[in-house]
């Protein structure tokens, strides 16, 4: 075969024995390699010189080697990323707005477990038994302001039981029907509640007059109240207990005091009815007055009766014999007459000093005229 057939045919036996050396070669650099990471060496805690050598050479080639892969992996990321822009950005935004609609309704939540803990987390002096409810409507005008509570008759709601939120007092119950209950907010103009500044103890009637402040009466004292003192219900007439907390003395665009509610900082929507009995309208008021009774007198043990020795040197006497007791006849009952008492007068004996009403008086006695003397 001439050279213009077969050009390399004059260099595939050097290149062939080159190949099988490189693979001999490469064997041997394996084998030595293997021979180098037996657990004998790892135990002793030793590297052979031949694993230090190859780890030299081999790291940076196989770094030089990498540089470029990576190279070309970022720059097939950079045109991937830009071909799908678009719909990566479209699954941002959905996913998105996935997060803030869980968002809101884990702040609601929130919100709603914190109004919870704080209406459990009432308590009264004394106790008093509570129940939970909710309004479902409001009946607001000029001068009324009441609302509707799910809560009736059948949960044993009554009429002057008092409603509370997580702030304060809010109002009273002024009907009850099965299933349902009217409150009368302390804003409605028929609202009057019995008061008391915590400061000064000063007492006053907060009167509702369908504002958002309703207005302190008949307060008396002198510096009776100033503005941002606390106003607590004072248990006064027994219409609430005592001790609520009510709001804050503000002064008013007529120069009077009010209060600003405490049920202002809050929607009130989640309520607690206080099972709230007024002591003065019990039925058994004499049996709270009735005095105890004494405690039963405490047993005084008996002392043992020692019993006297006998002498041995005196006789013994005789013991008179009694006689059998005979049986008794039952005796006759007298009959008794009663005896009269003398300091006591009798009905049927007259009194002679006491005149007789029924008779008539007898006529006065004559008195005999005066002799008259002789004239000279």
């Amino acid at each position: 075969m001439s050279f213009r057939d077969n050009p390399f045919g004059e260099v595939r036996l050097p290149l062939l024995l080159g190949a099988a050396a490189a693979a001999v070669v490469a064997l041997l650099v394996a084998f030595a390699l293997l021979m180098a990471d037996r657990r004998q060496t790892y135990q002793a805690g030793a590297t052979s010189a031949l694993r230090r050598a190859s780890d030299q050479v081999v790291a940076p080639v196989t770094g030089a080697l990498a540089t470029p892969v990576r190279w070309i992996g970022s720059v097939g990321q950079g045109i991937s990323g830009y071909f799908f822009a678009v719909s990566e950005n479209r699954r941002l935004k959905s996913e998105l707005a996935i997060a803030r609609t869980w968002r809101e309704k884990a702040v609601t939540l929130e919100d709603e477990n914190a109004r919870y803990r704080a209406l459990l987390g009432l308590t009264l002096d004394p106790p008093a038994p509570m129940i939970t409810a909710s309004t479902v409507s409001e009946s607001r005008g000029p001068y009324a302001n009441t609302r509707l509570i799910n809560a009736g008759s059948e949960r044993g709601v009554k009429v002057g039981h008092p409603v509370l939120t997580e702030n304060g007092l809010a109002g009273r119950v002024i009907g009850v029907t099965p299933g349902v209950s009217r409150m009368l907010m302390l804003t409605d103009a028929a609202s009057r509640t019995p008061v008391m500044i915590q400061r000064t103890r000063a007492r006053a009637i907060l009167t509702g007059d369908g504002g958002w402040a309703p207005e302190l009466s008949y307060l008396r004292g002198r510096d009776a109240a100033k503005e941002g003192d606390l106003v607590l219900t004072s248990g006064d007439g027994g219409v609430l207990p005592r001790g609520l907390a009510v709001g804050r003395v503000v002064r008013g665009a007529d120069g009077g005091w009010r209060v600003r509610l405490a049920t202002d900082a809050a929607p009130i929507d989640y309520v607690r009815i206080v099972m709230f009995e007024d002591f003065v309208k019990l039925e058994d008021l004499r049996a709270l007055s009735r005095p105890s009774p004494p405690p039963p007198p405490t047993p005084v043990p008996a002392l043992p009766v020692q019993k006297p020795k006998p002498d041995p040197a005196k006789p013994a006497q005789a013991r008179p014999t009694q006689a059998r007791p005979t049986e008794a006849r039952p005796a006759q009952a007298r009959p008794t007459q009663a005896r009269p008492d003398p300091a006591r007068p009798d009905p049927a004996r007259p009194d002679p000093a006491r005149p007789d009403p029924a008779k008539p008086a007898p006529p006065p006695a004559a008195q005999p005229a005066p002799a008259r003397e002789p004239a000279a």
